[in-house]
């Protein structure tokens, strides 16, 4: 890259983080407000108000993870096909609706179908937009946009806390203080829905914040990230115009990196799925008043932000994934055991905010690891879907923190130390299989000549990542 071509990248990439990060990061912000409040909710009475038991709270929980999970895959493959520009929007109008609906239900059997329906128009947002994200950003570009982007879940965490905080303080008026918190966060997640159906360009070639030059610059540039590995035509916007075919969906099946990494991703999971919507809870068994807990939920999610953040850079500056989620599962590690080897309710706040601090950063640099691995930008809309299986997790920590086991909690900490424990050897031993196929791949091409290399890379014999020319990054 000549030294005129490395300021264009810069200042491509300075626009784009500008113009559509800190929107799309806003918009996962709401996505995960609207997840997570009827924990918030719950603090302020919720499942009593609506004559419904508090452990009819973790089922309808664990039954929002099923559509969430189930269509989070099929929802991926709607948004690659009629385009993320397109989808996202819908999918936000749609859970915003039914998250203003959420303050007038009544019942458990409201309850959970409500939930049903927020998991099946939340289930393809993630993926979509990392995919969207990609289509932009060259490969070793993405981790620290997916931290940034990923880290508004934590932030969404922390800002769930103040805001419910300051809603809850509304002790007048003809609604319960927690019907006024499902209703303005509805609203504004419709509101910016629309803000983005005008503002989220379609590809880097139509997006209106570049000037001409930079437009054909920014097409280009993932055309060129990922040329030696597909073969594509591309539309004026710098989409493909096959956007999905049928071998993608065939060689997504039988990836099996993707299914290797996945178990492991489902369990580093567990901690971030089940305090999203617990941490009030478990706070206030700690002996902080119901408004206090909200309140204090604050600071473990912002060290959440700050640990992704700070690895997603780093990870982007090296060009290395695994080691660093091994790292901050790690320190994961040694917030859950501090927390529950603590004496005093300060130890144990000292505990979850470490606990936080590493437990967000493996879920981002799984997709940007796996997206990175993935060239086929059809399989790639596929593989991160898929990867929505790790929010199964969800599921599983909605059950392991039950009210049964408050107020001390002490099993759901526990078995979440084993979930923790083992993600981190299955990281350990995904980073160690995937220096192994490289180091094959590169004994196959020693053995291999010139023209044999030149010809695999222009034929589809081996689709994407399975060339021996493509090596894994790690």
């Amino acid at each position: 890259m000549t030294p005129e071509e490395a300021a264009m990248n810069r200042r491509v990439s300075r626009k784009m983080d500008i113009a559509m990060l800190p929107l799309l990061s806003l918009l996962y912000l709401f996505n995960g407000l609207d997840k997570s409040n009827v924990g918030n909710a719950q603090t302020q009475g919720f499942m009593q108000a609506i004559g419904a038991e508090p452990a009819d709270l973790n089922y309808a929980t664990s039954l929002f993870y099923i559509t969430f999970v189930i269509f989070q895959p099929i929802s991926a493959a709607v948004g690659r096909w009629v385009g993320a520009k397109h989808w996202i929007p819908i999918m936000m109008l749609s859970w915003g609706a039914v998250t203003i609906g959420q303050a007038f239900i009544h019942g458990r059997g409201a309850l959970i179908a409500m939930r049903l329906l927020i998991g099946l128009f939340e289930a393809g947002f993630y993926p979509t937009a990392v995919a969207y994200l990609s289509f932009f950003y060259p490969r070793f570009d993405l981790a620290i946009r997916v931290g940034i982007f990923y880290g508004q879940y934590a932030i969404a965490g922390a800002f769930s806390g103040a805001l419910s905080y300051g809603i809850f303080q509304i002790r007048s008026g003809a609604l319960l203080n927690w019907q006024y918190l499902f209703i303005i966060e509805g609203a504004l997640t419709c509101i910016l829905a629309i803000i983005a159906w005008f503002f989220l360009p379609a590809g880097p070639g139509s997006a209106w914040f570049l000037t001409a030059e930079e437009r054909t610059f920014a097409a280009e540039r993932i055309r060129q990230d990922s040329a030696l590995f597909v073969q594509h035509e591309y539309g004026e916007d710098g989409v493909e115009t096959d956007r999905l075919s049928k071998r993608d969906i065939i060689e997504t099946a039988k990836d099996w990196k993707l299914w290797f990494v996945l178990v492991f991703n489902i369990c580093a999971s567990v901690p971030t799925q089940a305090f999203s919507v617990f941490l009030p809870l478990v706070l206030a068994a700690l002996g902080y008043s119901n408004l206090e807990a909200n309140l204090m939920s604050v600071p473990p999610y912002v060290c959440g932000a700050v640990g992704l953040w700070i690895f997603a850079w780093n990870s982007d500056r090296v060009k290395e994934r695994g080691y660093h989620i091994v790292t901050s599962i790690g320190i994961g590690l040694i917030g859950l055991i501090v927390t529950v080897t603590a004496e005093s309710q300060g130890g144990k706040y000292a505990g979850l905010c470490i606990l936080l601090f590493g437990c967000y950063v493996s879920a981002p640099l799984t997709i940007a690891w796996l997206s990175g691995n993935t060239p086929e930008p059809g399989k790639r809309s596929l593989v991160l879907g898929v990867n929505g299986f790790g929010n199964l997790a969800g599921v599983i920590g909605s059950q392991i923190y039950s009210s049964n086991y408050a107020p001390t909690y002490h099993l759901s900490f526990y078995v979440t130390l084993g979930f923790v424990a083992a993600a981190f050897l299955g990281y350990l031993a995904y980073r160690f299989t995937l220096t192994a196929v490289n180091r094959h791949k590169r004994g196959v091409l020693a053995q291999m000549s010139q023209e044999e290399i030149e010809q695999e890379q222009r034929d589809d014999a081996r689709y994407g990542d399975k060339k021996h020319t493509f090596i894994y990054g790690l």
